[in-house]
């Protein structure tokens, strides 16, 4: 009986450890800039869940996080020549680059 528990208890902490993740991607969709000051838009993290239950030993059945990786979708450009952290110069001169987090997604994946 406890190993179904510890296989739904496995879970629940995995997601638990998702919306953590998809929170801090909606609160930081509008920065601009890293907690250093650099001028480098916040990249959305996402968690790759694995089987197994490290706790209990490599082969006991669960799930788990085993990384969080940052997505390689592209910034997003808005074209705010006002804004500090505008482009100076080139030819995307007065855009910004914001992050690569879409609000809609991160509320679908929070549904799940």
């Amino acid at each position: 009986m406890f190993g179904s528990l510890d296989i739904s208890t496995s879970a629940l902490v995995a997601q638990r450890s998702c919306l953590n993740i998809i929170a801090g991607n909606i609160a930081n969709m509008h920065a601009t800039r890293q907690a250093d000051g650099t001028p480098t838009p916040y990249q959305r993290r996402v968690a790759l869940l694995a089987t197994g239950n490290p706790a209990a030993g490599p082969s006991a059945p669960g799930v788990h996080v085993q990384q969080v990786v940052k997505d390689p979708a592209p910034f997003r450009k808005v074209f705010e020549p006002d804004h500090p952290d505008a482009i100076q110069s080139g030819p995307e001169k007065g855009y910004v680059l914001y992050p690569n987090v879409d609000y809609t997604t991160e509320m679908v994946n929070a549904l799940q």
